[in-house]
């Protein structure tokens, strides 16, 4: 039987005959430079069946490829079968990245420019005729989804923290008169969510209303709008709408973005726009080439990444107490997930983390999750994204390890933790794993170090432990956390690349070593940490992390002669707290079997 997603690559080529194109490269993003699009902009996906958040593709007369890194190695071998795409590895140290790929094999390169950032496109221009076509997929996709819409709201600063939407666009338009700028232009939907203070679900598992958002020092207009004007809005989005415009937002079309560039450009001789290159998408990047003198327009880091990046005091106290009720979702799941495989019943990784879910569901705020639950047993876990199947998913046996990665969006913040648990009778192996993986987590935990720190700096902190034992892993330590936003978030990260933002006081980031072997096991250990001021000595200021993280770690998987005595300090007192602050919060049953997992070792 023909393989459809092979037939779905053959119908694309057909188009690229057409047209002349030599080679067509699909964007695993969106309008938006998004991490997670939402389901019209998932190509990668309806062209090859590669469900990972990472991964474009190169279709050519005679070659399909896809380009992902370590993280989607196994899952896009399992899952490019039969389609004729070919795994291309990237941040590996033989990486052929596209563009040199592509030399010597094409001239004319095709794109949907709306789903491709400025920066990326550039690379191509460089050596190829780039021939942008929008929607490029609509000839071929005949039931491809709309621009989704959802209800907007608007977060109330006085219970859920921050700072209120008018000081925001002050602050923006303050640093556009330092910048020398007429006009920002903001297309990163997270930036534009926390600068208005909104929230809407046009995304799963990330709280984004797709939309742009230009601000002057006159006006500041949301092109958001995507329903047809004859169409009732609901409540919410009414009143929200309402109140952003008697703050002095204007609501417009999210398709009049291209007008609304057109009217700045007409309002005086020389406007100056300030737009960031790498969430700016290509289309948009030719009409603003359209309208405006190549002088007038400003290409930068927006300020609006680091300002986000750096929580305030109100938003750091709501996100510990988030934590906290997470912790006791998360005991509470740990709890019955022992019992009932203790008990002999047949407990499946999807029902599993369907339980992890509901628990959740219980916490006053919640907003849903915060990405796709990882449940994985054995095997799946050596996927760093395994994808939990609804049907025929692995059954958790009393024995071995469990690796469930997991997070909630709540009014209060966002939550994501990773706890590997041995679920009975475990292996010399998987023990040693365990503790090397613990190991590094504590010692990226207890990390002091000077002001200027990048997390490129104490990546090593955490790997050293695996290192020593030649081991390793393939993706990041630690990516920056949002509030009530993004899973994922910049500009700090803690990975061995290059990254030169310094680790700032404010900043909540993840800490999340791993070690995964194909076939038989992968563990991780992820707790959430901000970075805080350590005070000052006679060698200048430092720096710390405190764990916002609540879960035990289970200590029947660790080899304590592999543990210095520091390392074993830190972890019994680390469970000493779970249990102090959590136990007082659950159920009686519950309390004594925290009781029990948090001895001292």
């Amino acid at each position: 039987m023909a393989n459809i997603y092979a037939e779905r690559i053959e119908a694309l080529r057909a188009l690229m005959a057409a047209n002349g194109w030599d080679a067509v490269v699909v964007s695993g993003s969106d309008p938006h430079a998004s991490e997670y699009p939402a389901a019209r902009w998932q190509q990668v996906k309806w062209l090859s069946g590669f469900t990972g958040e990472a991964g474009d593709l190169v279709i050519t007369m005679d070659h399909a490829g896809l380009w992902t890194d370590s993280r989607y190695f196994i899952q896009a071998e399992t899952q490019l079968e039969g389609t004729g795409v070919e795994l291309h590895k990237t941040r590996v140290p033989d990486e052929v990245p596209i563009p040199l790929w592509l030399s010597g094999r094409a001239n004319v390169v095709a794109l949907d420019g709306l789903c491709w950032n400025l920066d990326a496109v550039k690379e191509l221009e460089a050596e190829f005729h780039v021939v942008d076509v929008p929607d490029m997929l609509d000839a071929l996709w005949s039931d491809r989804p709309e621009v989704p819409v959802t209800p907007v709201t608007t977060l109330d600063v006085n219970c859920f923290g921050g700072i209120p939407r008018e000081e925001k666009v002050s602050w923006l338009r303050k640093w556009m008169l330092l910048q020398g700028v007429d006009a920002a232009l903001l297309t990163a939907l997270d930036e534009i969510a926390w600068l208005l203070n909104v929230r809407g679900s046009d995304i799963e598992y990330n709280p984004l209303v797709i939309s742009y958002l230009l601000v002057t020092q006159d006006y500041v207009k949301w092109f958001t709008k995507k329903a047809p004007a004859d169409l009732d809005l609901d409540p919410d989005t009414e009143d929200s709408y309402a109140e952003l415009v008697n703050d002095g937002a204007n609501i417009e079309e999210y398709a009049s973005v291209y007008e609304g560039l057109q009217t700045l450009a007409g309002e005086a001789e020389e406007v100056k726009l300030f737009v960031d290159p790498s969430t700016l998408n290509y289309h948009i990047y030719k009409c603003i080439c359209d309208n405006f003198h190549p002088e007038s327009v400003s290409f930068g880091k927006s300020p609006v990444i680091l300002e986000k990046a750096v929580k305030t005091e109100s938003e750091i106290e709501n996100m510990r107490q988030a934590y906290v009720d997470d912790g006791v979702a998360m005991e509470r799941f740990l709890h019955w997930l022992e019992t009932e495989v203790a008990t002999g019943r047949m407990v499946s990784e999807w029902e599993a983390s369907e339980r992890l879910t509901a628990f959740r569901a219980e916490i006053p705020g919640y907003r849903g999750n915060s990405f796709e639950n990882i449940s994985a047993y054995g095997a799946g876990a050596a996927l760093p994204h395994y994808s939990t199947p609804r049907e025929g998913s692995a059954t958790i046996r009393p024995c071995g390890l469990y690796l469930v990665d997991s997070g909630g969006q709540y009014l209060t913040g966002t939550t994501d933790i990773t706890r590997t648990i041995p679920m009975g009778p475990c292996t010399d192996l998987e023990k040693e794993d365990y503790t090397l993986v613990l190991k590094g987590m504590i010692a990226l935990s207890m990390a002091v170090f000077p002001k200027g720190t990048t997390g490129h700096h104490l990546d090593v902190l955490a790997r050293m432990p695996l290192w020593k034992a030649k081991r390793n892993f393939g993706h990041g330590t630690g990516h920056g956390i949002g509030y009530y936003l993004c899973v994922h978030e910049g500009p700090q990260s803690i990975r061995w690349q290059y990254n030169p933002q310094p680790l700032l006081p404010g900043m909540v980031t993840s800490n999340e070593p791993a070690l995964y072997r194909e076939g038989m096991h992968g563990v991780r250990h992820e707790n959430i940490i901000l970075c805080k001021d350590a005070g000052v000595s006679q060698f200048g200021e430092w720096n710390e992390f405190e764990t916002l993280t609540l879960c035990h770690f289970d200590t029947a998987a660790v080899l304590p002669d592999l543990l210095s005595a520091d390392e074993l300090a830190w972890l019994n007192a680390y469970n000493e707290r779970v249990y102090e602050t959590l136990a007082p919060l659950l159920p009686e049953d519950v309390a004594l079997w925290l009781r029990s997992k948090t001895l001292s070792v």
